[in-house]
């Protein structure tokens, strides 16, 4: 059981850090809200421990990315069953679309997952069901020159984390911390 703030504080960064990088560590796939209370899960792919910031792709043509260019208030809820260990975190979202950050990220995904931007936008309609990508690429890895025209797509999804709610259940009593910036403090769970 940890027992300093500290402690818990580097247990949040260490458990964000192994999420963005192992898909199998439960912190991988969080539940994403944003500020009209729409939730979704999505792929952590990238943390940074100095500014606690989160990484996430998605589509720019997605209708969250007008939500949180509007109102950029984030919550991520993820949670660890073998631990029993809960985070919510709070934070300001961020949609960029250009630069080398989303350059270097579309570099490190390979055509499989780029080719998700070559299709539909999300959220728009059809008459039956359909995964929203061109015909010639169902269930096919396109080329590099196929894909590069789904690029003006891809965004980044970075989330500021201003408020870090760590909560670990146990028969012998359950524990809570709160992170405002730097500050931790204990609080009943």
């Amino acid at each position: 059981m940890l027992s300093t703030l500290d402690a818990i504080r580097n247990d949040i960064s260490q458990r964000l850090a192994e999420g963005a990088t192992n898909r199998r560590s439960p912190m991988h796939t969080p539940v994403v809200a944003t500020a009209d209370a729409d939730a979704r899960v999505m792929v952590l792919r990238g943390f940074n421990p100095e500014s606690w910031t989160l990484r996430f792709h998605t589509d720019a043509r997605s209708p969250k990315v007008a939500v949180i260019e509007s109102d950029p208030r984030i919550g991520v809820l993820a949670y660890d069953k073998q631990a029993k260990l809960q985070l919510r975190l709070r934070g300001s979202g961020r949609i960029v679309t250009t630069g080398q950050a989303v350059d270097s990220a579309w570099s490190q995904s390979d055509n499989f997952a780029r080719r998700c931007y070559l299709g539909s936008g999300p959220g728009e309609q059809y008459d039956q069901p359909t995964s929203g990508l061109p015909p010639e690429f169902e269930g096919v890895e396109p080329t590099d020159d196929q894909v590069n025209s789904a690029r003006e797509n891809f965004a980044l999804l970075l989330v500021q984390i201003e408020e870090a709610d760590w909560f670990s259940l146990a028969h012998t009593g359950h524990r809570r911390a709160l992170f405002i910036g730097d500050e931790g403090r204990w609080i009943s769970p």
